[in-house]
């Protein structure tokens, strides 16, 4: 158990960016889709990762983005995502930590390997990405500390890890920990896609589990199987007591307890990367709300925290966000 209790947990794919500039010419030697994410087999991740120039290799994965943007605020924080005890196992783990998250659970002894995002930049700054999920992806209940995830206020879990029956259950017993303990449960859609596959699910999920859901204009239109945006938003409100919908440019709308505010974005002076965006909006507004402020400042946190990740390369932020305050 941690030695001081928690601001939020998140519970998410653990997955190490690995990224690397290279020109076109990788690209098509490669037979890689430029500026799309692709899933890829662990003998298409080993031959590409083999491939690859000098890299930067960073914990990464959207709740554990999350919880380090939480950190970067200054609320204390904690990751439970799945390993594998090898080389990128050992960075995942390293890298978190040093970020100022705690993350304790132990690396798989046996298994598919760590997973990796195998990200190349070109030098126009479109950013290929092809990701190999592994071990990450059967996160199992045994693997949820329940000591870890009683000390939280705030349980984050993320929408990507509910594509196995393991990740599910161990999201439920999450869920079930938080939920009795007093916490806030709170939920990520993440990609329309993963909206698309559990949509059912998602919707009682919604509806009597979770009390504060993240989604973008994309992710809610999905859900309910519309393209009017702002009757999808406002259906969302009647499910959860507090909704936070991003919507880009426009900023975002929170709903909670009655209250309607539309939070503006925060400009800047040039977008460079949108990677993370959705990740540290959820950190400013997790943080906003450990610390007792209205849900309107946690919008405000949020969009600050997102202004700030786009400014630069990369989901993570580039300065403390504790000095946004």
């Amino acid at each position: 158990m941690p030695s001081d209790p928690l601001a939020v947990v998140g519970v998410g794919n653990a997955i190490v960016d690995v990224i690397a500039t290279v020109d076109e010419a990788f690209i098509e030697q490669h037979g890689l889709i430029k500026g799309a994410m692709t899933l890829i087999d662990a003998d298409r991740a080993d031959a590409l990762y083999a491939a690859m120039p000098p890299a930067v290799e960073v914990s990464g994965g959207s709740a554990a983005n999350t919880m380090v943007g939480v950190a970067s605020f200054g609320a204390r924080s904690g990751y439970i995502g799945k390993v594998r005890d090898d080389q990128l196992g050992a960075v995942f783990g390293h890298d978190i930590r040093a970020a100022g998250v705690d993350f304790d659970v132990p690396a798989a002894g046996d298994g598919m390997a760590t997973a990796r995002c195998l990200i190349q930049v070109t030098p126009d700054a479109e950013r290929t990405m092809n990701t190999f999920l592994g071990i990450s992806s059967v996160l199992e209940p045994d693997d949820v500390d329940e000591a870890v995830v009683a000390s939280a206020d705030i349980v984050y879990c993320e929408g990507y890890l509910w594509d196995t029956d393991l990740a599910k259950a161990a999201i439920r017993k999450a869920m079930g920990i938080g939920r009795d303990n007093g916490a806030v449960v709170s939920l990520t859609l993440s990609d329309g896609f993963c909206v698309d596959r559990h949509r059912d699910e998602w919707l009682d999920l919604l509806s009597d589990q979770v009390d504060l859901v993240f989604a973008n204009e994309d992710e809610v239109c999905s859900l309910f199987e519309t393209e009017d945006t702002e009757r999808a938003i406002d259906r969302l409100g009647t499910l959860c007591p507090t909704v936070a919908v991003t919507r880009s440019a426009k900023g975002s709308r929170v709903f909670s307890d009655g209250i309607i505010a539309d939070i503006p974005a925060v400009g800047v002076a040039e977008l460079v990367d949108t990677t993370g965006a959705g990740d540290l909006y959820a950190s400013g507004f997790l943080y906003g709300l450990a610390a007792g402020l209205s849900p309107e400042r946690c919008g405000e946190l949020g969009s600050a925290a997102a202004s700030e990740v786009i400014s630069h390369v990369g989901a993570r932020p580039g300065v403390a966000l504790s000095s946004l305050l």
